[in-house]
């Protein structure tokens, strides 16, 4: 059926046919309600029709949109809706009915719909009904002029085009003459959070006191913008998104209504897609119809190469593999996502999805993940390797990895640096794990090298490797041994890595040192990398596992705070000979900027003649 807009080349209502004569049917018999069934007689309810066969389009008749074809014509035909519904309702059965309400919601859960179905329920009658009512199922007198939008008495407007407060003054000037034919006289303003400030107030003062003929609906997608005088006179409906299963049913009753074959994976996809909005589902499931020949089935891969969408048990590949810290492997699945054309926005969604579905499961099971049972139970095998700190902090990462591939100039480069950071993050122990095995004296190596960490044990006695902080390495033949952290300094200034000797030496502060073990405070502006760096080296040039920690307080001095506290010292101590405070008494201003060492020369060697005299 395709709209009817107002025009001014339009019949006035006095020139439209009796409401005692026969009208034109709202609908073709055919034309399915928003589930897909077909409309009843008068005298039964549409849900208890089957649905007909759909019937092919004329020729050269204008194609109407699913999202229009199948809008909402009763409040039955809302879905997910429910409370809302139920609370006109009772409402409208009691006669407490507000004189202003207010629709809230994301995009395409049916604010507008709702609010053009409220304002025949407040003007319905028929021959049997003379009073408001929510049972639209029977056409009433008023009914079909609302539909298409040429009713005197229902001003349907959109904020985003008024915002002015002369045109509101000019709107408002209307309200207090009495309606021409319904009961109420009902004005739908789209957008409210769109009108100027002024606009705002002019209104306040009718909300504040209305005729009793009035009736004002608003609908905004952002109830934040609207002021709080005006949402404390209006009863407020927040529509919810609209769950993936219930989009997914809904579609498929749509698709079997127009003669399309559409795998449930493909609805699925769909339905996801659409984020709680029926209407953005029904014109992503426009868009899928046409994807294949007439007849032909539309599966998943078609609907995710039309959505960019990666393939999902892929990205459970990809994500496996960075939990077990493959780089290698991880890079690879990522470019051949990439090569199908996945966006790698989407693939660190897809990543971000993962994690939460992993946490998810190791708390209440595979059952409360609603995806296939296979994907279900790979996501709950690795949510049991690992400890709920390790997922939290991997689910950081990635929300930080998310953030920084949205923004970066190359996305598929930040999604491999992205990547390879989190793989890498998977093959270091949790700060926590790492202290508690220092604390407990016990080995941070030992065969394989590995640390064992709360996280679970792996199938088959294998202890899980956790992302982690700090670092610890496999076991290596053995070759320098250091017995103290002096001995770690001077391997350092040996090995003449510039950049870890000064960071050591300036911000470490040592705490405990035995073989294979370091911990340390961390001074005022060190690098946070610096534990891990200290262990990549130490491993490399000893050959053997080192578990380097940093605590919050308690350590020693670092070598380059030791050095300036000798000087001070040094300083202090010839300041106060008596010669030195005697000559900078004697000469204001001085002072002694640099303190030097001088070895006392060698004596000559002696002449064999001089050593007989």
């Amino acid at each position: 059926m395709a709209d009817h807009d107002l025009t001014p080349d339009s019949a006035p209502p006095w020139d439209e046919p009796a409401f005692d004569r026969e009208a034109p049917p709202e609908r073709d018999e055919n034309t399915a309600d928003i589930f897909g069934e077909a409309p009843a007689p008068a005298a039964a309810p549409v849900a208890a029709r089957p649905l007909p066969e759909p019937e092919a389009e004329e020729a050269g008749a204008a194609y109407t949109v699913l999202a229009r074809k199948y809008r909402p014509r009763t409040f039955e035909d809302l879905i997910g809706q429910e409370a809302m519904v139920r609370t006109l309702a009772n409402a409208f059965q009691t006669g407490r009915i507000a004189h202003a309400f207010m629709l809230t919601g994301v995009r395409g859960v049916g604010k507008t719909t709702t609010a053009r179905l409220l304002a025949r329920a407040l003007n319905y009658e028929s021959d049997t009904v003379h009073g408001p009512s929510v049972d639209l199922s029977t056409e009433g007198r008023h009914c079909r002029a609302i539909i298409e939008g040429r009713h005197m008495d229902v001003l349907e407007l959109d904020a985003a085009s008024r915002t002015k407060v002369d045109e509101m003054r000019e709107l408002l000037d209307g309200v207090r003459y009495a309606p021409v034919e319904a009961r109420y006289k009902v004005y739908i303003i789209d957008e409210v959070h769109m009108l100027s400030t002024a606009a705002f107030n002019a209104l306040l003062k009718t909300l504040e006191e209305p005729p009793p003929h009035a009736k004002f609906i608003f609908a905004t997608t952002e109830i934040r913008k609207v002021p709080v005088t005006i949402l404390s006179r209006t009863q407020r409906f927040d529509l919810r998104r609209i769950e993936p299963d219930v989009l997914a049913r809904h579609f498929d009753r749509i698709s079997q209504r127009e003669g399309a074959k559409i795998d449930p994976d493909a609805l699925a996809l769909i339905a996801r897609a659409a984020e709680g909005s029926a209407r953005d589902g029904l014109s992503l499931l426009d868009q899928a119809i046409v994807q294949t020949e007439r007849g032909q089935t539309v599966t998943a891969a078609v609907v995710r190469d039309m959505l960019g969408l990666a393939d999902r048990s892929q990205t459970i590949a990809l994500f496996e593999q960075v939990m077990s810290g493959k780089p290698g492997e991880a890079l690879t699945t990522f470019r051949q996502l990439w090569g199908f054309g996945a966006d790698p926005v989407v693939v660190m969604l897809d990543l971000l999805d993962h994690c939460h579905a992993a946490s998810v499961a190791k708390a209440l099971g595979p059952e409360a993940l609603s995806m296939p049972k296979e994907q279900a139970a790979r996501l709950t095998s690795v949510g049991a390797q690992t400890s709920a700190g390790t997922m939290a902090r991997l689910w950081q990462m990635l929300l930080k990895a998310h953030d920084e591939v949205r923004r970066a100039p190359d996305a598929m480069a930040a999604a491999e640096m992205a990547i390879i950071r989190l793989c890498y993050a998977a093959d270091l122990p949790g700060p926590e794990d790492a202290l508690k095995v220092l604390r407990d004296g016990g080995n941070p190596g030992g065969p394989g090298g590995g640390v064992a960490v709360g996280g679970g044990a792996a199938p088959g006695g294998a202890v899980s490797a956790a992302p982690r902080a700090m670092a610890a390495v496999g076991a290596a033949p053995a070759a320098p041994v250091l017995a103290s952290f002096d001995d770690v300094l001077k391997l350092i200034a040996e090995k003449r890595d510039i950049g870890l000797r000064l960071d050591v030496e300036q911000f470490v502060r040592p705490i405990s040192f035995r073989p294979g073990a370091i911990t340390f405070e961390a001074a005022p502006g060190a690098p946070g990398n610096l534990a891990g760096r200290l262990v990549r080296a130490l491993k490399e040039w000893t050959g053997q596992p080192w578990l380097i920690a940093a605590e919050g307080g308690g350590g020693a001095e670092s070598l380059m705070e030791r050095q300036k506290r000798e000087e001070r010292e040094a300083l202090a101590a010839i300041k106060s000979d008596p010669f030195v405070a005697s000559v900078l008494s004697a000469f204001p201003g001085t002072e002694i900027v640099e303190i030097r060492k001088v070895l006392a020369p060698e004596p000559a060697p002696i002449e064999p003649d001089e050593a007989e005299d």
